[in-house]
């Protein structure tokens, strides 16, 4: 009378999805084992590969199979006891050897005779097969998917995965978000911490749903996949998706990230407006503490003794926003404006034309090299790691093009744009102002002015030429009156 184990698996990998599920594989393993009369001493399953040796479970049952227990094995087909050579040979030397004596399957036949160990082998052999060429099938989907540059994979975040096309679009809320966090950052003015406590106001979350932290932030800040690139064993690939910040920003980032490599002294505290200001009195620097409830700032007092005050958060906030309207020009001069540079830009914009085209004919002739440069590889003329490095040096230097090609279309190029991009950030300015946000405010006053100062309780600062004009004679600046023919830059 034979004694049988009950074997069941499931694998996790993709070219097991056709397979019945553990559960399902019992149920029809026990309905067998009642119809072909067989003894069921024990059930054995587990999900694991059987690509490679090395099964907990499996060895297990054919430990227990050697030490007598059992004389024969119940499962759905050979390939759910082995997929490689070396356990399909273990079971084939154990039916040799008299361990085992009946396998049983509800969908392959066998018989303890040559020609059943003979077609044991075989099937054996199929798995193996199957999976060796189902892995070759898939390393031949992914080539194909990075020649049309399509990330093989998860989108990061700021992107989503469309299942209908199967390509990476961009995540309409998200994505703002990410670029504000590049823009941020390549300010040099906040860490990586601060940029995931922000994350987390914004309601930024991971694709895991989980709280934004300081390297989930610097993983982001290094993925050149949001400037149209991305890296694919150690290669660097054009990709076909949108990009959500340019070439140059992500570059400025990086400078960023390379700067701040170094370590530094962890901070107790956050605090928005710590290492803005300085004491108006002494000159030390302003610091923050919590008390009942609220932020208090107050000088260092690294210098001596100093009589300025205490002042809470949400006065020197209120001053501070009051500053930025201040500096803001009126919304009636601002439009006027913007429709005098726009007409200007459109008559502009045939000069621009030349450098457009000599953008677009030296991308081409890029391309032309990008194309030989793999032939050269592909034939064995070149190695992989020159090829891949020149790749990567003509990819840059591609994305740096497209760039301008865009900054030309976009912008035009022109000559007002240094005025137009301050008239932007003047009415910007004025609604974070009206919108409250902290950071964005301290942010905006850095580019605003310079020589922060609290004295008597009292916020101040130096506002930069241009804003300064502004804050004189907000209601009609003079240089508003006509245009220079000639502008330069405003600070």
């Amino acid at each position: 009378m034979f004694k049988y184990f009950l074997y069941a698996r499931k694998s996790t990998d993709e070219e097991d999805r056709q397979v019945l599920s553990i559960e399902a594989q019992l149920d029809e393993l026990k309905e067998f084992a009642v119809k072909e009369k067989l003894e069921i001493v024990a059930s054995f399953h587990e999900a694991k590969t059987a690509k490679e040796p090395g099964r907990t479970v499996f060895g297990e049952m054919l430990s227990r199979i050697s030490a007598g227990e059992a004389n024969g094995i119940l499962a759905w087909h050979p390939d759910r006891l082995a997929r490689n050579p070396i356990d399909g040979g273990q079971v084939i030397y154990m039916v040799d050897t008299g361990k085992i004596n009946s396998l049983k399957f509800p969908c392959f036949w066998f018989e303890d005779t040559p020609q059943g160990k003979f077609m044991l082998n075989i099937a054996f052999g199929q798995s193996k097969y199957f999976i060796d060429n189902l892995s070759e099938n898939v390393k031949r989907g992914l080539r194909q998917k990075l020649r049309r540059g399509e990330w093989p994979g998860w989108a990061p975040l700021g992107y989503l995965n469309d299942l209908k096309t199967h390509t990476i679009v961009v995540d309409k809320e998200k994505h703002k978000f990410i670029k504000r966090i590049f823009e941020m950052y390549a300010t040099g003015n906040y860490g990586l911490k601060e940029l995931a406590i922000i994350a987390n106001n914004y309601g930024l979350v991971s694709q895991t749903n989980k709280k934004m932290s300081g390297s989930m932030i610097q993983h982001i800040l290094q993925n050149p996949f949001y400037c149209g690139v991305f890296r694919f064993n150690g290669e660097l690939h054009e990709g076909k998706h949108e990009p959500i910040i340019t070439k140059k920003l992500f570059e400025e980032v990086k400078n960023v990230l390379l700067c701040r490599g170094r370590p530094h002294k962890k901070k107790k505290h956050e605090y928005i407006f710590t290492g803005l200001m300085k004491c108006g009195v002494c000159g030390c620097y302003i610091t923050a503490e919590r008390q009942k409830g609220h932020i208090y700032y107050r000088c260092t007092k690294k210098k001596g003794i100093c009589d300025e005050k205490y002042v809470r958060e949400e006065e020197i906030a209120e001053q501070m926003k009051q500053f930025l309207q201040k500096v803001s020009l009126p919304d009636d001069w601002a439009k006027k404006m913007l429709n005098k540079i726009e007409q200007d830009k459109n008559s502009e914009a045939r000069s621009n034309g030349a450098l457009v085209q000599s953008c677009q004919d030296e991308v081409q002739i890029i391309d032309q090299k990008l194309d030989k440069l793999l032939d050269s590889h592909l034939d064995g003329t070149i190695e992989k790691q020159i090829y891949i490095k020149k790749k990567e040096v003509f990819i840059n230097r591609k994305l740096t093009l497209e760039d301008k090609i865009k900054e030309f279309l976009n912008k035009g190029a022109n000559r007002l744009e240094p005025l137009r991009e301050f008239i932007l950030s003047n009415i910007k300015a004025k609604k974070i102002a009206l919108a409250g946000d902290l950071s964005e405010i301290r942010e905006t006053l850095q580019n605003v002015g310079s020589n922060f100062m609290l004295k008597d309780k009292k916020f101040d600062c130096l506002a930069k030429r241009g804003w300064r004009v502004i804050a004189k004679n907000p209601t009609c600046p003079d240089w508003l009156r006509g245009r220079d023919s000639n502008p330069r830059p405003i600070d």
